[in-house]
């Protein structure tokens, strides 16, 4: 059973769900393959609620790859496009653009189509990549030539803003610098990480400094179009290479950086780990050891006064690190929160992150009253927003009290994994759902394994196994023919289970290197874990973008 889809399934029929849960679902139904799967979901949603244009269109957008429905789903299509404006048309040109011919009505394509990219800024960044792809098939058909070729240079299948590529890394999303009140703004998309800057009377304070000092320079160039002053401050939300490799970019000018007084031992625990995984950061910066010892260390809360505006530096434990520093700005009600809210508690390759450091973060950043949070990731702040933190702190310590239970009573992790659990309160919640969604299975597998052993009284951990030697054994289950890994793929991916294939066709393929079959298979199985991860899990979507070597322009 694919997780994802059913819990998605669940809050998505739930009275308050949000248009975004739906939309997220849609796409894990169409990553997945499970055209009929998600037609019924819809169908049986928009005949309860017949005035909801997005689920009439969704229904109709499913139905129309199912064969031999074109006509009852375009009569969808169109109904849903007369109660709204916007999705339904998005959703409408979309499909007829994939059906032959564009069911003769390659003009409706197009109307529908350049009225989403003249309101393109109402979506976000990534639906444009398949509007231009229906628009050069609708053009073709109408023997706009050069049309059809300005378009297919923009196309593309993925809805994601994400991009990214091996050398210089990911994205979350455009370069934008991004203004969140007077003098308060964010510079997404130069970096995997966000660059904070506050315009002062006297200097600007950056909040945290990027991978590289290259990527720095470029976000402080963004900012050079509003302001010349220089940046007289530094504040290091944490001591993560993507907050802090950057910082010579600021300290050369002169500027004074500020860090939490566990700075240095969370940088010696970053230097002392493993790689990072994928691309996320650019390969200039993932092989460096930092060196970096702050000017100024905050061991309490303490407000600072620069150029006229007050910062009050609020050292947490977080959930990520235990040198994480809240900079909260009363006068504006906005708080940095660097990653205390990061869905992995503490980067996953490293032995870090809290629980109850969380918890304590978010009790304090509630308590704050804030108008805004800027996280340190674009993802984050579009997303874990003040609005749901009071349902998700709800959400995940009912969660704990789960997660202990179930240890308690012996269960392993894949158990209390498939419990899927969703807490109650977030029906009354649903800015929280897609944040808790996100962060669940991370925070299930932080708690399993700082509360347990290496040891489970059912045998796991007794024994390792290598892949080869598992490989191994399989192949035997085979008869040896690497037939048997890509039937049993295929079977699983009609299951709507791609991550579980392509675990089987990895085995495969180091028992058959050179099969094409296993290599082809394991190339869409990429692809598809890709494309049901860009909506959901920007973490998972770039790990398995690097996999597949994928090398992502920013969207258009």
């Amino acid at each position: 059973m694919n997780m994802e889809i059913a819990a998605l399934s669940e809050v998505a029929a739930w009275p308050k769900a949000e248009r975004r849960t739906r939309i997220v679902l849609a796409n894990q139904f169409t990553a997945a393959g499970l055209d009929g799967e998600g037609f019924e979901f819809f169908s049986a949603l928009s005949a309860q609620a017949p005035d909801d244009a997005l689920l009439l269109a969704l229904a109709g957008a499913f139905q129309s790859r199912l064969e031999g429905r074109a006509a009852e789903a375009i009569a969808k299509l169109d109904a849903a496009a007369s109660l709204d404006l916007g999705l339904p048309h998005y959703f409408r040109g979309i499909s007829l653009a994939d059906l032959p011919g564009c069911a003769g009505r390659a003009e409706t394509v197009v109307e529908d189509l350049e009225f989403v990219l003249m309101v393109k800024d109402r979506f976000p960044p990534g639906f444009m990549r398949p509007v231009h792809a229906a628009l050069a098939r609708a053009y073709d058909l109408l023997g706009r030539t050069e049309a059809a070729e300005r378009a297919r240079g923009r196309a593309g299948h993925l809805i994601t803003p994400h991009w990214g590529n091996r050398e210089d890394g990911f994205r979350f999303g455009p370069r934008r610098l991004v203004g969140f009140g007077p003098g308060v703004y964010a510079a997404q998309g130069y970096d995997f990480s966000d660059v904070g800057f506050v315009v002062t009377g006297d200097g600007v304070v950056a909040i945290d400094a990027a991978s590289t000092p290259e990527h720095a320079a470029a976000a402080l160039r963004e900012l050079r179009e509003i302001t010349e002053l220089p940046v007289t401050h530094v504040i290091l939300t944490h001591a993560h290479a993507d907050h802090v490799g950057g910082v010579d970019a600021f300290r050369a000018g002169g500027a004074t950086v500020i860090a939490q007084a566990n700075f240095a031992g969370e940088l010696a625990l970053q230097n002392s780990g493993p790689p990072p995984l994928g691309y996320y950061l650019p390969r200039e910066g993932e092989s460096r050891r930092l060196d970096l010892t702050p000017d100024r260390l905050v061991r309490g809360r303490q407000t600072l006064t620069i150029g006229g505006v007050e910062f009050t530096l609020i050292p947490i434990p977080g959930g990520e690190t235990d040198d994480g520093l809240l900079i909260h700005i009363p006068s504006l009600g906005v708080v940095f929160t660097g990653d205390m809210s990061m869905p992995y508690l503490g980067a996953p390759t490293l032995a870090e992150g809290s629980a109850e450091g969380l918890f304590e973060a978010m009790r304090t950043v509630i308590g704050l009253r804030p108008r805004q949070l800027v996280h340190g990731h674009t993802a984050l702040t579009e997303n874990y927003t003040i609005e749901a933190f009071p349902g998700l702190l709800a959400a995940l310590r009912d969660l704990e009290r789960l997660v202990a239970a179930g240890i308690a009573d012996g269960l392993t992790l894949v158990e209390i994994l498939r419990l899927n659990h969703l807490p109650d309160v977030l029906r009354e919640h649903p800015a929280a759902v897609m944040p808790y969604l996100v962060t669940r299975d991370n925070f299930i597998q932080r708690l399993h394994r700082q509360r347990t052993g290496y040891w489970h009284r059912r045998g796991e951990g007794i024994e390792r196994f290598a892949p080869a030697e598992l490989a191994a054994a399989m192949d035997l289950l085979g008869g040896g023919s690497a037939a048997a890994f890509g039937a049993a793929g295929r079977e699983l991916v009609r299951r709507g289970e791609q991550a579980l294939a392509l675990h089987l066709v990895d085995l495969g393929l180091l028992r058959h290197p050179e099969d094409p079959d296993l290599a082809g298979l394991r190339r869409r199985l990429l692809d598809s874990l890709v494309a049901q991860n860009q909506m959901l899990n920007p973490f998972k979507f770039m790990h398995y973008a690097a996999l597949a070597g994928l090398d992502l322009a920013p969207a258009d």
